[in-house]
């Protein structure tokens, strides 16, 4: 077995015994064939340090069980564009996109063709089965016509559309350098398939250009065939429209070497004499008292709540006293009655990770979110939650800091229910001194100009919020 797979794959049995020896394909599929192929090549190249190898959802989704190099799981359809990203981050990394025809020529056929357009050292193969293997035997964009599928139990017909010819639409762009279709069915076509794969992987070791290998490969699982005749329904059936070969091989100098890019945001400003964007206040002081210099917050309720629209007002806010945030909504299947939540982070200089799954702070303005949420809360964080429709609560976590406050109630007096969520701004303001004095009413002002009759609600809306706290014992 090649240095580049593991010894044993976790995955199964936790590498114990004859199965953690063993893939998750089914036998006779051509992802075996293939990855061991792409293992002994990136071996043979001296590339196990350097590889890094894109999958996304498809038949190869656990491929990061078996290779022991650099590994990335991509969304489906994806890997283009996550492979790009790898190597303009990387240079000098040999990155691998291993995609199905479902994958690839369907969900992401704009990244696949627009990622070969651009013409940068990339190994893409691209397995073509003419089937979308994982998810039970769908019509793919490659499968033939008359092909009888799960959505085309009568067979393929050309008001379907004809069968996507990915080699030869990739071979017409102008980035591409090298594409060829090779095929798996007998002995002398999987060594051409093997010498392909190396080929498209050394043209990129050396930085010659973007390289597209397709490979025709069995399914005899949803073809309901033996390998046998899965192999030779290939070659009679498949290879007559998909015709085997190189499509494109042009030569083009070495050029891709840049140097690895630079990630101090200090460094990139300073070399090309840029400023902060104009307008902008000085920097504030990130506030001594909190913890850490990245804060997370979840903002909590029913549809109609107003969390969402307080998630925005709160990062709009510390954006413009110059701190970086972020803001993650996140919309329940319910209007009324559920939990839609926003995750929201505030960074005195970079926010790393935008999602808030144990958030410092938590604002609650109804029951399920506050059961939701409140034992997401590490210790020494703060629960804030509507009192008003909250009376009781069930299980609240011991360590927190527990803010009940009648927020409905106390926007009622003002008039409106509606603006329980900006005094539940005022209230978090007072509780934690989180952004400087006034951040968040000029932030208010500023969105609300245009609406002047409402304002001075929402500004006594706040400030009821702040003096709720003042006289709440803590």
């Amino acid at each position: 077995m090649s240095g580049v797979f593991y010894p044993t794959f976790a995955r199964h049995a936790h590498g114990e015994g004859l199965k953690g020896h063993s893939t998750h394909y089914c036998a006779g599929c051509g992802h075996g064939v293939v990855h061991r192929d792409l293992a002994e090549v990136i071996e043979e190249l001296g590339l196990q340090d350097r590889a890094i190898l894109v999958s996304p959802v498809g038949c190869a989704v656990f491929a990061h069980y078996y290779f022991n190099i650099g590994n990335t799981q991509a969304a489906h359809g994806r890997a283009p564009a996550v492979a790009l990203g790898h190597k303009l981050a990387h240079p000098d990394s040999v990155v691998i996109c291993y995609q199905g025809d479902g994958d690839l020529a369907s969900i992401g056929l704009a990244e696949t063709i627009a990622t070969a357009q651009l013409g940068l050292p990339l190994t893409v193969i691209f397995i073509n089965n003419a089937i979308y293997g994982m998810t039970g035997g769908q019509l793919a964009p490659t499968s033939l016509i008359g092909q009888r599928t799960a959505t085309s139990p009568e067979g393929r017909t050309a008001a379907m559309g004809q069968p996507l010819k990915m080699a030869e639409l990739i071979a017409q762009l102008d980035g591409p350098v090298y594409v060829e279709r090779v095929a798996l069915y007998d002995a002398r076509q999987r060594v051409k398939a093997r010498k392909a794969i190396r080929k498209a992987i050394r043209l990129q070791q050396e930085g010659v250009g973007y390289a597209f290998i397709e490979i025709l490969s069995e399914c005899p699982t949803h073809l309901k065939l033996s390998p046998t005749l899965a192999e030779q329904w290939v070659r009679e059936n498949m290879e007559p429209i998909f015709p085997l070969g190189v499509k494109k091989d042009r030569e083009v100098e070495p050029w891709f070497r840049p140097p690895a890019p630079r990630f101090v945001p200090e460094e990139i400003l300073g070399c090309c004499g840029a400023e902060p964007a104009g307008g902008r206040p000085p920097r504030a002081a990130w506030p001594a008292h909190l913890p850490r210099p990245d804060l997370s917050l979840k903002l909590a309720g029913a549809g109609g709540d107003g969390a969402q629209t307080a998630a925005l007002l709160l990062t709009r806010a510390a954006i413009e006293q110059g701190f970086d945030a972020t803001n993650i909504p996140s919309y329940g299947p319910e209007s009324r009655g559920g939990t839609s939540y926003a995750d929201v982070h505030l960074a005195a200089r970079e926010v790393l990770n935008p999602a808030a799954p144990e958030p410092d702070i938590l604002v609650a303005f109804n029951a399920p979110s506050l059961a939701k949420f409140a034992r997401t809360v590490p210790a020494g964080g703060l629960i804030l939650y509507d009192s008003t429709m909250i009376p009781e609560p069930i299980g609240l976590p011991a360590g927190r800091r527990i803010l009940a406050l009648p927020l409905t109630q106390i926007a009622t007096t003002l008039g409106r229910p509606m603006v329980k969520n900006v005094v539940a701004l005022g209230a978090l303001q007072a509780a934690t001194d989180l952004l400087p004095s006034g951040a968040i009413v000029a932030t208010l002002q500023h969105v609300l100009k245009d609406k002047a009759a409402v304002l001075p609600l929402n500004e006594a809306a706040f400030a009821a919020g702040e003096q709720a706290v003042m006289l709440t014992p803590v």
